[in-house]
């Protein structure tokens, strides 16, 4: 293997990273994905305690800044193999920072928030850290990092600032320090980044599957212990919406942009498809998921009333956004436009009024039919395309 620093003996326990050398992802990179589990749980009972348009707001800002952090180190691991060298006991105090971020997340803009930010500041600088040690005999990989560094240092910096405020103030300097964090990467040398294009795609693939998982936490939160005929329906129903939601992105999309990242010529082509495809876009997918949580939890505590506004929103904007999401993760790794997911979010966005007026119940009827039949279409209409395309990947 090849290690990632000088060994000089006048320095024999010099910190150390060692090159990724296998595409699967790691124990342990599953063993850290396992906070964000309860990060994003923290995020949809943010909202769910306070179902506004507020608290919606509130828990996006604090899901993006959960997501960049997890982005950060899904980087990492796809240049360095986290179970080696210092790497590993580097994730171990990363996942336990990343914990206190989760836990703080009810109080993240009142009394927890100066805790969150400092807990924050050691997650990322702890990735930086490993970065530069990652990059010792790589000159594009340091200077890509450097220039991350300072995004990052403004980012959190800006949080700590933000836990001195409250209100609308301090919101929008939450905002500006996510966009502003999140924005470096845009203003980087992108070419002097490293990954490796299978470990990257699964990596992000599974935050997905993870992210579906809280999707089905929150149905079982909200059923809470009374389980009746509305609520069995209701929980099968709910089970529909997250395997349409899985389909729709395991099935063929997934594959194909894998291969189109696998495909890329290694350096800015290949690393622009992936912080736009991946980090960028898939965030937009993670909230869609975590706002359709919001609504399941909320519809399975009450099946036989409508929802309220911000609920039936987050279920039905949430699944539009996800769908969005994928319109442009096609168009950005195939240049090719999906009109009928596009349809199917501007009706999902069309039906709020409904929704409004109709039993909970119906209305995730409604949403699991619509899906369903976003699925047959497509599967229907591209039949002969995705069996091509599902075989052909699966023998490569």
């Amino acid at each position: 293997m090849a290690v990632v620093a000088a060994t000089a003996s006048s320095r024999p326990h010099r910190l150390s990273a060692v090159l990724r050398e296998e595409a699967r992802v790691t124990p342990l990179e599953l063993f850290f994905d396992l906070v964000f589990v309860l990060a994003l749980t923290q995020c949809t009972a943010l909202m769910a305690a306070d179902p506004s348009w507020g608290g919606v707001a509130k828990g996006i800002l604090v899901l993006g800044v959960m997501w960049w952090s997890w982005v950060g180190y899904a980087w990492l691991t796809s240049v360095v193999d986290p179970e080696e060298g210092t790497v590993r006991l580097a994730i171990f105090a990363a996942m336990a920072a990343f914990l206190v971020v989760a836990l703080c997340v009810p109080g993240a803009f009142g009394d927890e928030a100066l805790l969150l930010a400092c807990a924050y500041f050691v997650v990322r600088f702890a990735h930086i850290g490993l970065f530069v040690i990652a990059s010792r005999d790589d000159p594009g990989l340091r200077h890509s990092v450097a220039g991350l560094a300072v995004s990052t240092g403004i980012g959190t910096g800006l949080l700590v600032l933000a836990s001195f405020l409250d209100g609308t103030t301090q919101g929008a300097v939450w905002a500006l320090a996510l966009t502003l964090d999140m924005g470096g990467p845009l203003l980087i040398d992108s070419s002097g980044w490293r990954l490796e294009p299978g470990h990257f795609a699964e990596r992000h693939g599974l935050i997905v599957i993870i992210a579906l998982g809280e999707s089905i936490v929150a149905i079982g939160v909200g059923a809470g212990h009374h389980v009746d005929a509305g609520v069995v329906v209701a929980a099968s129903l709910g089970v529909v919406v997250a395997g349409a939601l899985w389909w729709l992105y395991f099935d063929v999309v997934a594959l194909v942009a894998e291969r189109r990242l696998h495909n890329a010529p290694a350096g800015r082509v290949r690393n622009e498809i992936a912080r736009d495809s991946f980090s960028y876009l898939h965030f937009p997918m993670v909230a869609g998921i975590v706002l359709l949580a919001l609504g399941l939890k909320k519809t399975l505590a009450h099946v036989g009333d409508a929802l309220e506004l911000v609920p039936a929103a987050a279920m039905l904007g949430g699944t539009a956004i996800y769908l969005l999401a994928h319109v442009a993760f096609r168009w950005r790794n195939v240049h090719r436009f999906s009109w009928q997911r596009l349809i199917a979010a501007a009706a999902l966005v069309a039906l709020l009024p409904a929704a409004l007026e109709l039993p909970a119940l119906a209305t995730l009827t409604i949403l699991a039919a619509a899906l369903v039949a976003l699925i047959v279409y497509e599967a229907h209409r591209f039949a002969e395309l995705r069996d091509r395309l599902r075989h052909q990947l699966a023998s490569e």
